[in-house]
């Protein structure tokens, strides 16, 4: 019975799909031999409010276990899963593979950060999370459109695409939105944390609803797992892991970076991220009418604002970090 839960594969869906890096257990995978042996600790909401309120009931491991459904997003920081309730409420368990925090060091940040994500309409909220000695998560809020990253690839392996400049400008501007309120956090460090970046902008970690609004995920997660030195560097685990991933260090101007990449694949893909290699060298000569690196129609009104966006993205991807536009700029451009 513990080999076949130990060798079982866990499932995997498109959905939150943040790059697959080794074979993993999803909760619902450990056979229920372990259930009578480990700790049944409570799942703790993250602003102190009674969980029945989310649930209808108060959470703890099983019933987390019980609820989980497979795997459907992996990094080397860890799993994403999807957990239905016996109620039919859908949440979404970020488990992380390793913690070098204490727990009441790991209390404090996911407190932290998650006040901090309530008072933003761009931000993936926290709701609950779980420091135990076996399993170490936080489960956030399921949007059933998933990814930016599912919504893209997947038309784009169909063939088609199905979002309009309108919708994409939109979604543009509610991640600028996001990491505006982020850049604008004050102080911008507290007690070993810096909270004033992101440190982990993908499409991956940009979630969509039903109506294209996009919210901001993964918010000061690495520093749920890791420390973070004065310079912003993330400290590896001592002695390093082979899954240890290598973090760049945290800064807005890597977060603007990111961010240049994420709207330029939001405007076409693979076409526009190669425009950010030769437009610098051929800038000069480059006319409004050569650029065809969008992979939807252009009405002639929304051209000039096409473009616009487009060299604003390059501008965020820059080779020099000192070139690239603050967030406040950005946002200016985009006419907020």
């Amino acid at each position: 019975m513990l080999s076949r839960a130990l060798n079982t594969k866990s499932k995997r869906s498109s959905r939150y799909n943040e790059g697959s890096c080794r074979s993993s257990l999803s909760l619902c995978e450990y056979d229920e031999i372990f259930i009578g042996c480990m700790e049944d600790e409570p799942v703790l909401p993250c602003d102190g409010e009674p969980t029945e309120e989310d649930c209808g009931y108060k959470w703890r491991v099983k019933d987390v276990m019980r609820a989980s459904v497979g795997v459907v997003g992996e990094t080397l920081l860890g799993l994403t899963e999807k957990v239905v309730f016996s109620d039919g409420t859908y949440s979404v368990l970020k488990r992380f593979r390793m913690v070098c925090v204490r727990r009441k060091e790991f209390e404090r940040r996911v407190t932290k950060l998650a006040a901090i994500g309530r008072r933003c309409d761009y931000l993936v909220p926290m709701k609950a999370y779980l420091y135990s000695k076996r399993f170490k998560f936080v489960v956030c809020d399921y949007y059933p459109m998933g990814s930016l990253y599912d919504l893209l690839i997947g038309a784009r392996e169909h063939g088609h695409t199905p979002l309009k400049w309108k919708q994409r400008l939109k979604i543009i501007l509610h991640i600028a939105r996001a990491i505006g309120f982020i850049h604008s956090q004050s102080p911008p460090r507290d007690r070993n944390m810096v909270m004033n970046v992101h440190g982990n902008l993908k499409t991956s970690n940009i979630m969509i609803d039903v109506d294209f609004n996009a919210y901001l995920s993964n918010y000061g997660f690495t520093q749920l797992a890791v420390e973070i030195s004065d310079t912003g560097q993330r400290k590896p685990p001592s002695p390093p892991s082979p899954l240890t991933p290598c973090y760049e260090p945290l800064s807005q101007k890597n977060d603007i970076y990111h961010f240049g990449i994420i709207v330029l694949d939001i405007l076409g893909g693979s076409k526009a991220l190669e425009s950010a290699k030769w437009c610098f060298e051929r800038k000069e000569d480059i006319k409004d009418k050569e650029c065809d690196c969008f992979e939807f129609p252009i009405e002639w009104k929304d051209r000039r604002k096409v473009l616009k966006v487009w060299k604003m993205a390059l501008a965020c991807t820059n080779r020099s970090n000192e070139a690239r536009p603050s967030i406040e700029n950005i946002l200016l451009h985009l006419g907020k």
